[in-house]
């Protein structure tokens, strides 16, 4: 009997493959021009890349300063007494908070924690879950947004905002009720 693994493993090999050559048939199908699309959509992405630089670079400056400010280890230290009350170690914090600004960065914070606990630990699973459960707001903002070039999105921040909230405290919940 074959395995539920070898079978996924088979699919997961084979998808991409599958869905580029599905894409080059379809089109010739319909008769579209399939390198000139490619050609002109490359194009298309160069431009955005072009718009979107300025934004990237105020997010990763920003990120920067506000870690070697010492700005984030001064709240981390002012907020962990309540942090210790909802069973939520004071090595969270700068996750929670750089999440929203960065996923590289977000993704740095959480390598710090999986390699100064054991991945078993509480702490580990709960960065896990926070990782997961929100999103690079900013980021979000300045890519798809600067793209666009739209420049009112406060609204856009705010709900955002409130997401990233929400997948915080829905990930300490989690992780509470499995793994605390």
């Amino acid at each position: 009997m074959v395995s539920l693994k070898a079978v996924l493993d088979v699919i997961s090999l084979w998808a991409l493959p599958f869905i580029i050559l599905s894409i080059i048939v379809f089109a010739l199908i319909k008769k579209v021009p399939v390198y000139e699309t490619f050609v002109e959509g490359a194009k298309d992405g160069i431009d955005v890349t072009l718009k979107i630089v300025p934004y990237l670079t105020a997010i990763i400056v920003a990120v920067a300063m506000f870690r070697a400010s010492g700005a984030l280890d001064m709240l981390t230290g002012f907020c962990s007494g309540f942090l210790q009350r909802i069973n939520v170690p004071s090595d969270i914090l700068p996750l929670a908070i750089v999440r929203s600004l960065s996923g590289s960065a977000a993704l740095g914070v959480f390598s710090e924690i999986a390699n100064n606990n054991p991945v078993d630990s509480y702490t580990t699973k709960l960065a896990a879950i926070m990782l997961g459960s929100s999103e690079t707001t900013f980021y979000v903002l300045a890519v798809y947004f600067g793209s666009v070039g739209i420049k009112k999105y406060r609204y856009a921040v705010l709900t955002g905002l409130i997401a990233d909230c929400a997948g915080i405290i829905g990930a300490i919940v989690i992780a509470n009720l499995f793994f605390a």
